[in-house]
């Protein structure tokens, strides 16, 4: 008899940069762990198109495929990190230089570390670095919050996203 389907907790994932690869992005552990991941949509916009002398329904037409920006937030990092370099350097870019684009992935891993699914976020590049308020009436730990525009997200196969497993396991501590 088959198990019931338990579907999975969202609070376990990891973030990775997929382009690439300097020696900064491979020694920043702190830029796979992330308290927050949005933005991971894709959405069809539809034209109406009404029928001549056909009025029980409209026709709607695909157009083009939209996404929201990727939000990340984590905890402020003060160590180096790829993630913090790149939107430095982007953000507050003259854009006298061509805009370096990356892959980034988000996967949600499962209590053994293996992803269990996993998105592609093709094209991604920083348009917003902002950091937490300070606030001395508060004990809270202080925020980053990194977005991304991307031109696709594709949900990877899970036969790719365990092929990401190693990596995954190198950044998680255990």
């Amino acid at each position: 008899m088959f198990a019931p389907y338990c579907p999975p907790p969202a609070f376990y994932f990891t973030v990775m940069v997929a382009g690439t690869g300097t020696a900064l992005q491979l020694s920043s552990m702190a830029d796979a762990s992330f308290q927050e991941a949005s933005g991971l949509e894709a959405k069809i916009e539809t034209e109406a198109l009404k029928e001549g002398g056909e009025n029980r329904y409209v026709h709607q037409l695909p157009g083009a495929t939209s996404s929201p920006n990727l939000v990340l937030r984590r905890g402020y990092v003060t160590r180096p990190s790829f993630l913090s370099e790149w939107a430095a350097q982007t953000v507050g870019s003259t854009l006298a230089q061509p805009i370096l684009t990356q892959t980034l992935v988000v996967m949600l891993l499962g209590a053994d570390h293996i992803p269990l699914v996993a998105w592609n976020i093709a094209q991604a590049w920083p348009v917003r670095w902002m950091t937490g308020p300070f606030d001395s009436q508060k004990n809270e730990v202080l925020t980053e919050v990194m977005e991304f525009a991307y031109a696709t997200v594709t949900r990877m196969p899970l036969t790719e996203a365990a092929a990401m497993v190693p990596a995954v396991s190198a950044l998680i501590r255990p």
